[in-house]
């Protein structure tokens, strides 16, 4: 389980927000917080709004209502609070013949953010980062010959080669195979204690939510209930939030316009 963590300042707070998606309300009054150096997980049912909420948070959608503050309302630019933040979606399409090597995916995580590196201090930050990530090995590999877990770890080190602070992640697990799951997740616990990230997390697999997250948000449009694990993911809390009976480990990714 999580270490319990200093919790200083909210690093996101959202409150009150509803998002229409096509005459739809896809979220519904949602309100909650995020704390420096925590893991948070939201789970519940495809169309449940898991997805609209994480981009209404992105700003890649427009809410109808609410209110969504980063870094305790720092008052920050766009573009600034833009290179804080890193996102791993469930999907990243590209062409599988597109000639991009791993180390330039990487690199395009510096463009224009360390403008002022030289071209060796450049390589020495993306080489130290495949190897956080495993992946020094495949550096010089094409995108398109990886594994879904190694192409997910790829993502991560772009994400990676810039100090973030807030880490978003949709489904990001979606088709990487069980052994995959589970080396990414301890991957990813490992890097967010050295690198004190915030992570936010759409999730199905409950197994892995009870291993590594701090907190659950579980949301069915509206936010049904949210707490540690131990809390949230009780037996009786699945069933209101599924409204069936499931398993221990949930792994329903098919596609839904509103999840």
């Amino acid at each position: 389980m999580c270490q319990n963590l200093s919790i200083t300042q909210p690093i996101v707070t959202v409150k009150d927000l509803s998002v229409m998606r096509g005459g739809y309300l896809a979220v519904d009054n949602v309100s909650f917080e995020l704390f420096s150096g925590t893991h948070t997980a939201i789970i519940g049912p495809n169309g449940a709004g898991k997805t609209t909420l994480i981009k209404s948070i992105l700003g890649l959608i427009t809410p109808n209502s609410g209110e969504i503050r980063f870094f305790n309302g720092a008052g920050k630019s766009s573009k600034a609070l833009e290179q804080e933040i890193g996102y791993i979606p469930q999907k990243f399409p590209f062409e599988s013949t597109f000639p991009l090597t791993v180390a330039e995916l990487v690199a395009l995580g510096l463009n224009n953010k360390q403008w002022w590196y030289s071209g060796q201090r450049k390589r020495e930050k993306i080489y130290r980062t495949l190897e956080q990530v495993n992946l020094i090995k495949q550096a010089k590999q094409k995108i398109g010959t990886l594994s879904g877990g190694e192409l997910k770890r790829v993502l991560l080190a772009y994400c990676l080669v810039v100090p973030r602070r807030l880490l978003v992640l949709d489904e990001a697990l979606a088709g990487v195979d069980a052994t995959g799951e589970i080396e990414f997740a301890a991957l990813l616990n490992s890097l967010r204690q050295e690198q004190n990230w915030t992570i936010l997390e759409v999730s199905h697999d409950l197994d892995l939510v009870s291993s590594y997250c701090d907190s659950v948000l579980c949301l069915n449009r509206r936010l049904l209930s949210q707490g540690s694990p131990e809390t949230a993911l009780t037996p009786e809390n699945l069933l209101r939030i599924y409204g069936s009976l499931v398993s221990s480990t949930c792994h329903h990714h098919e596609p839904n316009r509103f999840s």
